[in-house]
């Protein structure tokens, strides 16, 4: 039905009124635009305060009429999520499965960085070269205790060498090649390591039976021993440093003392060999050279009338040691002298010749010898 077919068809705007609604409005619109143009004297814009009361008006109106548009958003989004759930969970549940692997692998590697940490901290005191090495396989025994490590002769390890974990000594290097080492632990029947207890500095042998604790034997001193001593490598021999922690001291079952090892403390997996050959590497050629003895010139010419008291000094001290001497030979020819005499004297006199027989003729009377003069 067209506009002019229905109720309003008989109603007729005169043009006059029409020409005066206009004509207000335009009026209206120029006013708020001079209004908006006039500026306050601090400058701010002439309509701020009407703009400001109409905000205040018109604020909470619009807080009352979006209120229900936010609910209306609420309930879509709640009636969303709620329809979505099952997708949503199952791909929240794929990536947790995802998330366990990363969380299992930054654990493992959290570990061994930590255990390369403690590693990177040894240090011993004088230092020692050393290189980080890794157990490639386990031969293991009733009594044979060795590890495989991925370091040999050509990165420096020598037959001999102390191999450490994070915590302790663990071994000995008993075998090698350019690539490769062979490790005896300290629980093996062929480990013989010389140590020394901290408390009370007793000298002993740490001998491994196959064991999982070493036993202690030729132990130095009586009482020298007591359960939780601290054991450290005593140095003798020259094939371990002094100083390596080893372990504490025990009473084991069968009454013997023995050692529980710091290294059993982690696995035997990453380890440090100490490059140590003998203590000849540990002192400092340069060092025995040092000022101020190396500072030290040597002694200037003597000069002439230097030279000349140097010789009357040393005439004046080879005359008194020929002068001593010479007395003492006196000395010694008188004693001698009187001892002969002592010793005529004490002979039995002659008995007289026979009748019919010349007495035997006396010997010429010796002169008498005078004291020799003292030289002095």
């Amino acid at each position: 039905m067209a506009f002019r077919d229905g109720p309003f068809e008989n109603i007729k705007v005169p043009l006059t009124w029409t020409a005066a609604v206009v004509v207000v409005v335009a009026i209206v619109g120029a006013i708020l635009l001079l209004i908006s143009d006039r500026q306050a004297p601090d400058g701010a814009p002439g309509h701020a305060a009407l703009r400001g009361g109409t905000e205040a008006v018109v604020a909470p109106v619009g807080s009352v009429l979006s209120a229900p548009v936010r609910w209306v958003g609420a309930v879509g989004d709640y009636i969303g999520g709620y329809f979505f759930a099952v997708s949503e969970n199952r791909r929240l549940k794929a990536e947790i499965a995802e998330l366990r692997g990363w969380r299992d692998e930054a654990i493992a590697m959290k570990n061994v960085n930590s255990r390369y940490e403690a590693m990177m901290g040894l240090r011993t005191e004088p230092p020692v070269p050393m290189v980080t090495a890794r157990a490639i396989s386990d031969a293991r025994g009733p009594f044979n205790r060795a590890r495989l490590l991925d370091a040999g002769a050509a990165k420096g390890v020598r037959i001999g060498n102390p191999v450490l974990n994070e915590f302790g000594l663990a071994g000995r290097v008993s075998g090698l090649t350019p690539g490769v080492s062979r490790m005896v632990l300290l629980t093996d029947v062929a480990s013989r390591v010389p140590v020394l207890i901290e408390r009370t500095d007793a000298r002993a042998m740490l001998v491994g039976d196959g064991g999982e604790n070493p036993r202690l034997d030729y132990v130095r001193g009586a009482g020298s021993l007591q359960p939780g001593d601290r054991v450290v490598s005593s140095g003798d021999g020259g094939g371990v440093p002094r100083g390596l922690p080893v372990g504490v001291v025990a009473r084991g079952i069968d009454g013997s003392w023995r050692v529980k090892l710091f290294s059993d403390r982690g696995p035997i997996d990453y380890v440090r060999v100490l490059l140590f050959q003998n203590f000849a590497q540990l002192i400092n050629p340069e060092a025995l050279n040092a000022p101020p003895l190396a500072g030290l010139p040597t002694a200037p010419e003597p000069t002439p009338q230097q030279a000349a008291e140097i010789a009357d000094v040393a005439a004046r001290r080879r005359a008194e040691a020929e002068a001593q001497a010479e007395r003492a030979r006196i000395a010694a020819a008188q004693v001698a002298q009187a001892q002969a005499a002592r010793q005529t004297a004490a002979q039995p006199p002659a008995a007289s010749p026979p009748q019919g027989r010349p007495p035997a003729a006396s010997p010429p009377p010796q002169p008498a010898q005078s004291a020799p003069e003292d030289v002095t």
